[in-house]
C-alpha cells in the first residue's frame, strides 16, 4: 500500500494569503484575507496545543 504524499504550500498574493493543499492527484486552493488567515492561525495553535495535551493523557 503506497501512502499519498500530502503537501501544504502557503504563498502571498496581492491582497490575500493563498493556501494550497495537495494530496495525490487532488488539490484544494483557499484564498484568505488577513483577518481570516490570523483566525486560522489562532485555531491551529489552539488545536495543536490541545493535541499535545491529549497525547500525554493515558487512558486505561
Amino acid at each position: 500500500m503506497v501512502k499519498d504524499e500530502r503537501n501544504i504550500y502557503v504563498d502571498i498574493e496581492r491582497n490575500r494569503i493563498r493556501l494550497v493543499i495537495s494530496h495525490g492527484e487532488d488539490e484544494q486552493i483557499t484564498k484568505l484575507n488577513l483577518h481570516e488567515a490570523r483566525d486560522l492561525l489562532g485555531k491551529l495553535d489552539e488545536t495543536l496545543e490541545d493535541y499535545e495535551q491529549r497525547k500525554n493523557v493515558r487512558i486505561d
